[in-house]
């Protein structure tokens, strides 16, 4: 377990310790919502956990490194928020694929575009938000949240 996750939970358990000392009915009903919680989410864990198992034992990191890397420049910048803007999912499942591809070799700029534009763009959405906003809006939404997810990125790598 890392440092942050035992941090985070030291924390919740103080919470909770502090919450059922003065209110033990709402303590029970918050654990309720919590586990209710953690089980919507369970199938989504194991899904991103699997995918992330997946990419680490089938991509090899030399790959991600010369499709993602540094070396590739502009290039792997337009990939890492390509490869976002058609994904789709929750912004965490996004976090540990943007992790496991950050320490194979990706460069920073391309991952923060990959998780801007996951986050941001939504290609493989793209027809419901036309049907529900009008294909011009849709796609100048679409194409400039990607523009913006590719200067976030370079921003970045600027930065750190």
């Amino acid at each position: 377990m890392s440092a942050v996750g035992l941090t985070y939970l030291v924390l919740i358990l103080i919470a909770y310790g502090f919450s059922s000392s003065n209110s033990p009915e709402k303590t029970r009903k918050s654990l309720k919502i919590a586990g209710l919680s953690l089980w919507r989410l369970f199938p989504l864990l194991v899904a991103v956990f699997g995918l992330v198992g997946l990419f680490q034992v089938f991509i090899p990191p030399e790959l991600i490194e010369k499709i993602l890397g540094e070396s590739s420049g502009p290039i792997s910048l337009l990939l890492g928020g390509g490869m976002g803007a058609v994904a789709i999912g929750p912004p965490a499942a996004a976090f540990p694929l943007a992790g496991t591809l950050l320490s194979a070799g990706a460069w920073p700029p391309a991952i923060a575009a990959f998780i801007v534009s996951w986050v941001s763009v939504g290609v493989v959405t793209l027809p419901f938000e036309m049907g529900v906003f009008g294909a011009r809006y849709a796609l100048l939404r679409n194409g400039m949240a990607f523009v913006a997810a590719l200067v976030i990125g370079l921003l970045m790598g600027a930065i750190i």
